[in-house]
């Protein structure tokens, strides 16, 4: 089959296939989430969106592989589909796709959302790279105001 006869989503999935066949970055599931989290030291998870919906999509896993390359030490890197990283961005507070995810032993760190310039995303990695690991955002307790009017 010729690349041109193929949709979008097809084009975009071989794609992620290349980054896992060519570059050693593995295809994460939303259920396999905390697995990938708990292996040892930093790891970035790239959180993609349908390609026709998110065009930044494209961009991102095209340089992912660089831009770990351009990273300190040994970091592991790994991609969840557009139907696994719906779940996923819901779970860590991620408001935009394309993100990247940063996790360390298991924790989180933080996210880099939206494509970013070459000039801009290389030392925001290496920032989060030296962040500590820290509490997911917008997880913890609801907060409800009383009605005006009632006591406690």
């Amino acid at each position: 089959m010729i690349e041109s006869d193929l949709t979008p989503a097809e084009r975009f999935e071989a794609l992620l296939a290349r980054l896992e066949s060519q570059h050693g970055i593995c295809r994460v599931a939303a259920d396999r989430v905390d697995r990938f989290a708990a292996g040892p030291g930093d790891s970035v998870l790239l959180l993609t969106d349908a390609p026709n919906r998110c065009p930044e999509a494209w961009d991102m896993a095209v340089v992912l592989p660089e831009a770990l390359r351009a990273m300190p030490g040994e970091v592991r890197g790994g991609i969840a589909d557009p139907q696994a990283s719906t779940p996923v961005a819901a779970r860590f507070g991620v408001a935009r796709l394309p993100a990247l995810l940063f996790l360390r032993d298991g924790g989180y760190v933080g996210v880099l959302e939206g494509m970013r310039d070459w000039a801009d995303l290389v030392p925001a990695a290496r920032a989060m790279l030296d962040a500590p690991v820290g509490r997911v955002p917008g997880i913890g307790v609801a907060v409800r105001a009383a009605p005006a009017g009632s006591c406690h």
